[in-house]
């Protein structure tokens, strides 16, 4: 814990991690002012006001601020305020005592370095002397001449939330005196480029804008990050997490890392639908709201423990990151899914969170499936459909955590009627109308020892169409689990209409995609058949018994 509150407890520590893509900790294009324009001889920009952005003062300054000019009303109260500190003339010279001739009252303040950030006019200008138009230095340009917007970590985030931010009544918004702070970054959306870090886009750091540079993180960064947050947690020092991503993933992130993390402190994702700095940017909101959720200790049982698992925090609500999805990019665009509960607290108004339901799915320190069980070694598959596969032995955990290379490839195909090459009335199916999911498991035979499917098919029952039925059959069979899960955002529980498929409950494909990555970490690959277009019934019973393990897993997480 850190510093003591008022009150004489302990102020809470929260580990803050900076995860990719996230507009949380994007900014607007950093465009060159009209002051610094006119000041070079450069065309000014047709708006009426510069942009002020957040930047520091190099030496003391001396400001004289009009009084009663915050509010169109000051000057109507103007009885109620204690005297002005002098007045300005209309030749700018400054005067203790009122001249005789029109002036102006103002205050005066002295703005110091050491005082932090102010809103200024950018004055930057690009190297050949033009002015900065956007992030780049021409469109489409590569990256060696183009700006970053994304924030390295959250630290400035996290400074001008409180240099810049109102609280409800007019104080500031205070998150040094309510936690302290310690930033990591984990696959983060911004890098440093030059000695000695020298980062790489796309391998050290996430963006996605500039749009022509985007990137992803791989499955090896989430290991990576996996490991992170475990090895942060397990110094005991943190009261919760903050987890910063973008808004179209942050909730499968959150889902993994409360499957996998072990830990009994409150682990909440944060995204924001605009960029920070940018005309109503929800994202700070969020921040501090996640900061009042931890602090608060409401998500924590009677041991101390916390009760509630993985959390999405937007929009003034807690979301069970299990059963949360972006369905729009505004404030708002967040929906429940699984068709049953989903926000388990209420942050709005001016009161203390509350709880309004406790996840009944197993999370964190109550996870099966949580690193500190997770066996080191497990069995994948080798091969190919035409040589035959074989069962090999994967190294999936070492002292520092996952074994990024060894991470389960989870692929997702969608069912969609009228697609099929054929209609299902061959007897069996031909399953090798699925070129595309056949040709996925022989990539998976050569390179991903752990892998697996899911499909989402009709909504809620998860059922596909014959061919495609008959081609995850293969995948089964050659040591790959399938999950069926149902279309969008289901309401219901797909059915578990055979006992070599996974039913996944009332997941999304994508969360059903995490869950199985972490099953396959737990118990590995299946056992192959020596043909996997035709198992045995001996093949088909030793299957069904391992799927009935995964199965419990989906039942419960």
């Amino acid at each position: 814990m850190g510093d003591i509150l008022p009150g004489g407890a302990p102020r809470p520590r929260i580990a803050v991690f900076a995860g990719p893509t996230a507009t949380i900790l994007n900014t607007p294009d950093l465009v060159t002012s009209n002051k610094a324009r006119a000041r070079h001889g450069l065309p000014l920009r047709p708006a009426h006001f510069d942009v002020l952005r957040p930047q520091r003062l190099a030496a003391p300054v001396t400001l004289y601020i009009e009084a009663f000019s915050a509010h169109p009303l000051e000057r109507d109260a103007a009885d109620l305020y204690a005297p002005a500190d002098g007045w300005v003339d209309k030749d700018g010279t400054f005067h203790a005592e009122q001249p005789p001739l029109d002036a102006t009252p103002v205050y005066v303040v002295e703005l110091d370095p050491a005082d932090g950030l102010y809103p200024l006019p950018y004055m930057g200008r690009q190297a050949d002397g033009s002015a900065w138009e956007e992030t780049s230095t021409a469109p489409y340009a590569p990256p060696g001449a183009a700006r970053q917007t994304f924030y390295p970590d959250a630290r400035r985030l996290y400074e001008e939330i409180e240099r810049f931010g109102l609280a409800d009544h007019g104080t500031p918004v205070e998150l040094g005196s309510i936690a302290d702070f310690e930033f990591f970054r984990a696959a983060p959306s911004g890098g440093y480029t030059t000695v000695p870090e020298s980062e790489r886009l796309g391998q050290d750091f996430f963006v996605y804008y500039p749009y022509h540079l985007q990137s992803e993180p791989g499955l090896a960064n989430l290991a990576q990050a996996t490991n992170q947050v475990q090895a942060v947690l397990a110094t005991g020092e943190f009261a919760g997490v903050q987890w910063l991503e973008g808004s179209p993933t942050v909730d499968e992130t959150l889902y993994w890392l409360g499957l996998l993390v072990d830990t009994k402190v409150p682990l909440v994702g944060h995204a924001a639908q605009r960029r920070h700095q940018s005309l109503s940017a929800d994202g700070d909101r969020n921040v501090v709201d996640g900061v009042k959720f931890i602090a608060s200790g409401v998500a924590l049982d009677g041991r101390g423990e916390d009760r509630v698992g993985a959390c999405v925090i937007v929009d003034e609500l807690v979301y069970s990151a299990r059963d949360v999805t972006k369905v729009d990019a505004r404030p708002g665009g967040y929906e429940v899914t699984g068709g049953h509960g989903g926000v388990v607290a209420d942050l709005g108004g001016y009161g203390p969170p509350q709880l309004t339901y406790l996840p009944a799915r197993r999370h964190t320190h109550r996870s099966e499936l949580r690193l500190t069980v997770l066996p080191e070694r497990v069995a994948g598959v080798s091969g190919s459909l035409d040589t035959g596969v074989s069962s090999v032995d994967i190294a999936t955990k070492e002292t520092d955590g996952l074994v990024p290379a060894a991470m389960p490839h989870v692929s997702i195909t969608k069912y969609s009627r009228y697609a099929a090459t054929g209609t299902g009335t061959d007897s069996p199916p031909i399953a090798e109308e699925e070129v595309e999911i056949l040709a996925r498991i022989d990539a998976n035979l050569a390179n991903a020892p752990l892998a697996g499917f899911v499909c989402e098919g009709m909504s809620p029952f998860g059922m596909a169409d014959p061919t495609r039925n008959a081609a995850l059959s293969v995948a089964i069979f050659a040591g790959m689990p399938v999950v069926r899960t149902g279309r969008g955002n289901t309401g219901g529980m797909a059915y578990r209409t055979d006992p070599s498929f996974i039913s996944g409950n009332n997941l999304t494909a994508t969360k059903a995609r995490m869950l199985l990555m972490a099953a396959l970490l737990k118990f590995g690959a299946l056992p192959p058949a020596a043909d996997p277009f035709n198992p045995t019934l001996d093949e088909r019973a030793a299957t069904e018994k391992a799927v009935a393990q995964y199965q419990a897993l989906f039942d419960t997480h």
